[in-house]
Formats: C-alpha cells, sequence, structure tokens
C-alpha cells in the first residue's frame, strides 16, 4: 500500500516523511511550559529555605542550658563580666531584635560567631566541610551504585531465591540504627573478639605524623569502618526504591516488543527497562545527595569522624546557638537545593512532568 502525497499550504506535494513523528510534537508543548514550572519549583524552594531559617532560630532556643556558663567554664565570675558575655553575643537584646539581626546578617552570608570557638561560623563549617564529603560522598557513590544494580537485577529475576534473599538483607540492614551497627564494627574489627584481631581503628580521620602516600593509606584505613557502617545501613533504600520502580515496568508492552524483535534479556534490561524505571530512583539519589553535606550525626559521633555532623553534636552540648543555627541551615539547604535539581531535572527524564 502507498500513501499519496498530500498538498501542502504553498502547493508543494509533501510525502510522509516531512510529517513531525508522533514524539517531536510533545516537545514545544514541553519546552513552552518549563519555565513557568522552574520559576514555581525555584519559589517554592526559596520558600522553604525562609522557613527554615525562620526555625533554626527558634527551635534551639528550646534547648536547655545557658552558653554564658559553658564560656565561663564554670569558674566563679561576677554579674558584671556575666552581663559583658551576654552584650559580647547579643544574648541581653529581645529575643525579636535577636531575630531580626540573626536574620539579616543571614541573608548576608555572615552566620555569627561560634561561642565555643570564637571563630565564625562559616569558618567552622568550611573546615569541617571537606571531612563530610570525603566519608559520605564516598558512602554515597558505593551505596547508589550498589543499590541500583542490585536493585534491577532483583527486579528483573523476582521471586527467584536471589532475590528474596538479596531483598531480605537490604530489609534487615536498612532496620538497623547505624551506631548500633558502627559500635558492633568497632568491638569486632577494631578492638577484635575472639580469633579476630584489631585490624582497623576505632575512630578519628588519621593517626598523625604520617605525609605524602603513606598519609593517604592511613586516612583510608580509618575511613574502612565508617563507609561501612554508612554503605550497609543506606544500601537498602535504594535497591528496594529501584525493585520496585524497575517491577512496574516489567509488564510493560515495549519490553514485550524488544524480546520480539530478538533482543537479549539483559540488553532489554539495561537499555529500556532501567531507563524508563529510574524516576524514583533519581528522587531518592538526589535526597541522598543532599544528606551528603548533612552528613550521618551518629556515625560521625561514633567513629569520632571531624566532619559536619560531629561538629553539630559538639555544638548541641552547649548549646552553641550561632553553629547550631548556621549548621542545621546549612544541612537542609543542602536537601532543599538537591530536590529543586531533581525536579527541574524530571522533565527532562519524562517530558509528561513539565506540562
Amino acid at each position: 500500500m502507498t500513501v499519496e502525497a498530500t498538498p501542502s499550504p504553498a502547493g508543494e506535494a509533501a510525502g510522509p516523511a516531512e510529517l513531525p513523528p508522533a514524539g517531536a510534537r510533545r516537545a514545544p508543548r514541553v519546552r513552552a511550559g518549563y519555565p513557568r514550572y522552574a520559576a514555581g519549583k525555584l519559589a517554592g524552594a526559596a520558600v522553604s529555605l525562609l522557613a527554615v531559617l525562620v526555625t533554626s532560630f527558634f527551635l534551639f532556643r528550646l534547648i536547655p542550658g545557658d552558653p554564658v556558663k559553658f564560656m565561663t567554664g564554670g569558674r566563679p565570675v561576677s554579674a558584671q563580666q556575666i552581663a559583658a558575655y551576654r552584650r559580647e553575643f547579643g544574648l541581653d537584646l529581645p529575643v525579636w531584635r535577636q531575630f531580626t539581626d540573626y536574620c539579616g546578617k543571614a541573608l548576608t552570608g555572615d552566620l555569627g560567631t561560634s561561642y565555643q570557638f570564637h571563630v565564625p561560623v562559616l569558618d567552622k563549617i568550611s573546615e569541617a566541610l571537606p571531612n563530610t564529603l570525603l566519608l559520605t560522598g564516598t558512602a554515597f557513590v558505593l551505596y547508589t551504585a550498589l543499590g541500583v544494580f542490585l536493585g534491577a537485577r532483583s527486579a528483573w529475576r523476582h521471586g527467584r531465591l536471589g532475590d528474596r534473599l538479596s531483598t531480605g538483607l537490604a530489609l534487615t540492614l536498612y532496620s538497623l540504627p547505624s551506631f548500633w551497627l558502627g559500635l558492633l564494627l568497632i568491638i569486632v574489627l577494631s578492638v577484635g573478639a575472639g580469633p579476630i584481631p584489631g585490624l582497623f581503628p576505632t575512630g578519628g580521620m588519621e593517626s598523625g605524623g604520617e605525609q605524602g602516600f603513606a598519609y593517604v593509606i592511613d586516612v583510608v584505613h580509618h575511613l574502612v569502618l565508617p563507609v561501612v557502617t554508612l554503605v550497609a545501613v543506606e544500601y537498602g533504600q535504594t535497591l528496594l526504591v529501584a525493585r520496585s520502580a524497575l517491577l512496574d515496568e516489567m509488564g510493560a508492552d515495549y519490553l514485550t516488543t524488544a524480546r520480539a524483535k530478538g533482543l537479549r534479556d539483559d540488553l532489554v534490561r539495561r537499555r529500556h527497562a532501567v531507563p524508563n524505571a529510574l524516576l524514583p530512583t533519581v528522587t531518592l539519589i538526589f535526597v541522598n545527595l543532599g544528606r551528603t553535606v548533612a552528613g550521618v550525626i551518629l556515625v560521625e559521633t561514633v567513629f569520632s569522624w571531624p566532619g559536619l555532623g560531629g561538629l553539630f553534636y559538639q555544638a548541641l552540648s552547649v548549646p552553641d546557638l550561632p553553629l547550631v543555627q548556621g549548621l542545621f541551615f546549612v544541612f537542609a539547604a543542602a536537601v532543599i537545593v538537591m530536590n529543586t535539581l531533581a525536579d527541574l531535572l524530571y522533565p527532562l527524564l519524562d517530558p509528561r512532568v513539565g506540562r
């Protein structure tokens, strides 16, 4: 059967090859609506950041404890000295005045001065941030790759023994408290238990005194147990989400068509099924990426890792209000920014989202 050419408005024949494919007709609508979609997401992120700024100020003022007593170190001091400390850090001002000063400075990038370290909060955050990114960034790459890979394989072989074992192990590890697993690893692999000798350091980031390549090896040696703890606890969530998303795609017609064309089963999974099941997994990956900046407070505390999580725990014990507020804002802002980036990426993965 042949298709006759139809006259175009200019009177020239136009064959079917000149007609745009069905998929091309959707792209202009997505592109036309994308600026409005992106503006809405960015506005929502800005409102969320403002809400975090307000919450961080009032929330931590509910913590019991007097920062001035900490700054005096428990020494007997006169009322005049206490008043001087309060004036120095603005604690003598009414709460509404402290709030307006805090918001005004935060909008200019000034998060205040730490009570216990007597340095700008941003300086302390900048000092600890690389250590957190090293720990949680390494763990993030490993548990994301492991979770997506095992989740895809489990879904493709769902119901079999391997799927049941993989899913059961992921659920078990995901339900374990990270601090408990970290302490268990320290007891078994650092202190040593029975015939198992102590193989790894009990905490910290370095032993001290090492330089060059020996320093790198020393840091990696200290990195093993906290990374193993994070990977063991976190990979299960990625596995379960990736598995569930791929299972939803298993009965789709396009997979049946791909198999009917003679494509290998492994090729059908990698080229067709997995890319179309990535949308919910991408959401989780970006959320976890935001949490990478925050670190894992309990794990860093258990292993005495000098990152943002350990710094946050240390600041809470005072309470060092400017440092706690600044860290809380950075943690929340990282998650909000990553979520917003995921939302902006959705229309590129699925044009229906941007409509």
